[in-house]
């Protein structure tokens, strides 16, 4: 497991040790690139790994690999192999990962008014990154 909290949460619900929700909702999208990657499938739909490591420049394979199983282990996403000529897998969210896009959503509009009353630009955004390769 990459995620502390989510190994812990994990162990303590296995243990009937366990009484904090709030802890529970944040473990589920806990872990660097979890809360993007549940936006994304959440907002735009399916896509396939190669489309996540494009949307996520500085993710390794073997990050986004292991968060995308542990997500897909927790019920948030659902990994889909097509057999053909090449095997194709896409990454979707489920009902219980779309159940989480008010919350998600949420942390969205209020990190863009903080960002905004701090006078921040970023240097680099995901939105802008899609924005060009869509352009092209």
């Amino acid at each position: 497991m990459t995620d502390v909290v989510r190994k812990d949460v994990k162990d303590q619900l296995k243990n009937g040790d366990y009484n904090c929700s709030k802890e529970l909702t944040l473990s589920m999208f806990s872990g660097k690139w979890k809360l993007v990657i549940l936006f994304h499938l959440g907002t735009d739909g399916a896509y396939r790994f190669n489309e996540l490591m494009r949307l996520l420049p500085k993710v390794t394979h073997k990050v986004l690999t292991n968060q995308l199983r542990e997500m897909a282990e927790d019920g948030l996403i659902t990994r889909h192999v097509t057999s053909g000529s090449q095997t194709k897998v896409t990454y979707e969210i489920t009902e219980l990962g779309q159940s989480l896009m008010p919350i998600v959503n949420q942390m969205y509009e209020w990190g863009e008014q903080r960002i905004k009353a701090l006078k921040v630009t970023p240097q680099f955004s995901v939105n802008e990154q899609v924005e060009r390769e869509a352009a092209k």
